[in-house]
């Protein structure tokens, strides 16, 4: 898998190269935000870390510029404590975040974990999923709300895949993230939030299709009564 680190911090990008390219990846740097976003947007870059601050343009504009013309997989690297970064960027796009200073073996963790959601799936029959007027067909991966289709990331499809398949019973956040990040939530860690707010943007139509169970995660309405019930 090709590796692109967008990073200003030379000796930073120097170490972590060397690391993933230990731990099997491809690697290739970009020390500049415009270079950075001009080779993320070459074919061949299986996923980008990016970091935040960056000379030229930073990693936020890096991401909505990357946005409009790619689902390449985003990992952001954001200071230790700025929630806000981490937001942004899981609102921008982002698939997931690594706060400064990190584990190297932690990065190459996540990493593969977001590389997993996308790999190639088993074209095997899967019967079309419909609940609550979302119809979800696994082997196309296609999903329609009202009959109109529904573009979703990889990240998207797979989390409300989850929750379709689980309609009506509760699933924690802790199993989401293990499922999908191969780590357990912490009271600080947004990513599934955000990508459960992102479903809702663009499934719900003034229904209620996913519900919060405060202090456990997260419900599928099997019908819109289940909306409407505590």
């Amino acid at each position: 898998m090709n590796i692109l680190l967008v990073d200003d911090d030379a000796e930073l990008a120097t170490l972590l190269g060397e690391f993933l390219r230990r731990e099997g990846f491809t690697v290739d740097s970009a020390l500049e935000g415009n270079r950075g976003l001009e080779r993320a947007l070459q074919p061949g870059v299986d996923l980008v870390v990016l970091d935040v601050m960056l000379p030229g343009i930073d990693g936020f504009e890096i991401l909505r510029r990357l946005r409009q013309k790619s689902q390449v997989p985003v990992l952001m690297l954001t200071a230790r404590g700025e929630d806000v970064d981490r937001i942004v960027g899981l609102e921008l796009g982002a698939d997931d975040y690594l706060a400064k200073p990190f584990n190297p073996r932690e990065l190459a963790a996540r990493i593969r974990a977001i590389l997993r959601r996308y790999e190639p799936r088993s074209a095997a029959p899967a019967n079309r999923i419909e609940t609550n007027g979302i119809s979800l067909d696994p082997g196309a991966r296609e999903v329609f709300a009202s009959g109109k289709r529904v573009e979703l990331t990889t990240f998207e499809f797979d989390i409300l895949e989850m929750l379709m398949r689980s309609a009506g019973r509760v699933l924690s956040r802790d199993a989401l993230m293990e499922n999908f990040y191969n780590r357990k939530a912490t009271p600080f860690d947004r990513s599934i939030d955000m990508h459960i707010s992102h479903l809702r943007k663009k499934l719900e139509c003034g229904d209620d299709l996913i519900k919060t169970i405060r202090g456990v995660g997260y419900q599928f309405c099997r019908t819109p009564e289940d909306a409407a019930t505590e």
